[in-house]
């Protein structure tokens, strides 16, 4: 048989027999592998050691505080979409230690050289709502003018292959913002599953170099056709949905006395939940620790939550003092002015604050009430 030229920006087709080989090429080339796992009834990401770890012939049941693994056998290994973890763990990790401190024989503080793990990260598995979520990331700590370190050192080596979102959550819009479920490019590699087989579409030389050597075949007509009426059937199944996102600022930043802000702060429980499992939400505090002897100390950097009362708090009082200001910054900053500091919405409608919200909020409903508020 003739050698299958495999080239960045080509499409080729895998056999479900070499997933295995894939994993095992990926961790032969030095990557840490990361991908979907089923840990406490829910789809985690960790260390995957093998293809047969993967969430094979599961679905997931996703509503408004519901979220459910059901096994049916079937043959498809990326079917369930993840639970509460996001991919944003990885990179912008919850805890991280910043700096750590000892003093010396004059008792005077010296700073600690700290080692970073470098190894590099392979995610596999990456639903494209939570590709489009680094990407938005990416636009926050990956700025002209200043890069996080953590995230730098994290996210330049990382390989992403990503998976067609064939079967959405019901609390999913992706659709609506454009971020699925059809991955957009960012990707190293992109798999559509069929029944015996994965397209490859390949993204970026690192994934030429894993798919080199692989046991592909050439990707038949039939296949193309089936993967696109997959995706075409996908996009109408799609939960929930959100009209014209892009007018959303004007309606949020326009309209903060609407009665809606009322209404939602009788329901909102302030958990920071929405905050926790969102996979773009950044915010983050420090603390600073010393040892009982006063030898050593760190500062650590920790995720934070714009519902805390205390993050909104500075000298002389708390700018946001009840759940009502705290639920407003929250939407309108993610819906509208996210926009204008970082040209994109803070929300790639992957469904995750709906599903584990345990007041039942719906950001889609919302936002529609609002709307029909402010045009009655």
């Amino acid at each position: 048989m003739a050698e299958i030229l495999v080239t960045v920006g080509s499409k080729t087709a895998l056999p479900k027999t070499g997933l295995e080989k894939l994993v095992e090429k990926l961790a032969a080339m030095g990557y840490q592998v990361i991908g979907p796992q089923i840990q406490d009834a829910a789809i985690v990401y960790k260390p995957l050691k093998s293809a047969q770890d993967l969430p094979k012939g599961y679905s997931s049941q996703q509503d408004n505080a519901t979220y459910r693994l059901v096994y049916t056998g079937h043959p498809r290994y990326f079917d369930a979409t993840p639970g509460a973890q996001s991919l944003k763990q990885f990179f912008f990790p919850p805890l991280t230690e910043l700096a750590k401190y000892a003093r010396d024989e004059k008792g005077h503080w010296q700073i600690e050289e700290q080692t970073r793990d470098l190894t590099p990260l392979a995610l596999i598995g990456v639903f494209p709502c939570d590709l489009a979520a680094i990407q938005v990331q990416d636009k926050v700590f990956l700025r002209e003018e200043w890069k996080d370190p953590v995230y730098w050192s994290r996210r330049q080596s990382a390989f992403i292959l990503s998976v067609n979102c064939l079967h959405p959550c019901g609390t999913g819009f992706c659709a609506s913002m454009g971020t699925g479920p059809k991955t957009n490019p960012g990707y190293d590699l992109n798999l559509t599953e069929l029944e015996d087989v994965f397209i490859i579409d390949i993204g970026s030389e690192a994934g030429r170099m894993v798919m080199e050597g692989m046991p592909v075949l050439p990707t038949s007509a039939f296949w193309l056709q089936a993967g696109q009426k997959t995706l075409d059937e996908a996009t109408l199944k799609m939960g929930r949905s959100l009209p014209n996102p892009e007018q959303l600022p004007d309606l949020l930043l326009n309209n903060l006395d609407a009665h809606q802000w009322d209404d939602v702060a009788t329901r909102c429980m302030s958990c920071t939940s929405c905050t926790q499992v969102c996979p773009t939400c950044f915010c983050w505090d420090t603390r600073d620790s010393a040892d009982l002897t006063g030898q050593t100390a760190q500062r650590e950097r920790l995720w934070d939550s714009c519902f805390n009362p205390e993050y909104s708090y500075i000298v002389g009082g708390n700018s946001r003092p009840n759940t009502r200001s705290r639920y407003r910054q929250w939407l309108t900053h993610k819906f509208g002015s996210w926009y204008a500091q970082f040209g994109t919405s803070g929300c790639v409608g992957c469904g995750r604050c709906i599903t584990w919200c345990p007041a039942k909020i719906d950001v889609t409903a919302e936002l529609k009430a609002l709307r029909e508020e402010v045009q009655a």
